[in-house]
């Protein structure tokens, strides 16, 4: 239905071929629930270079299928990379969190996995 995620980049990379956009759909599945549970936990922790890892990681994909909080995320990245201590982003975490639990529940339901 694409109400959390967009395909239009996914499409275009993939180049209309739905049995690729599908395996990119169940990579996202795969990699980015566990990566997000991995910087809440980090962020938790206040363990910076985890957190910036962890975030990272999941930017290409999260920009890929359009999520719509890069800009959250790149605020989480960067705080882990600068080391922020002063800095809360626990408001930006929880907008990243939701974003990819909607988006991951959609894909489940729109691709049967």
């Amino acid at each position: 239905m694409e109400l959390h995620y967009k395909l239009f980049r996914v499409r275009e990379l993939a180049d209309n071929d739905e049995s690729f956009i599908a395996a990119l759909a169940e990579a996202f599945l795969e990699e980015v629930p566990v990566d997000a549970e991995r910087l809440e936990k980090a962020v938790a922790a206040k363990d910076y270079q985890e957190a910036y890892q962890a975030a990272h990681k999941m930017k290409p994909t999260v920009d890929l299928f359009e999520l719509g909080v890069l800009d959250k995320l790149i605020e989480v990245q960067d705080w882990g990379k600068f080391t922020q201590t002063d800095v809360d982003v626990t408001e930006q975490l929880e907008t990243v969190l939701n974003a990819v639990n909607k988006a991951s529940a959609e894909m489940k339901s729109d691709f049967n996995l």
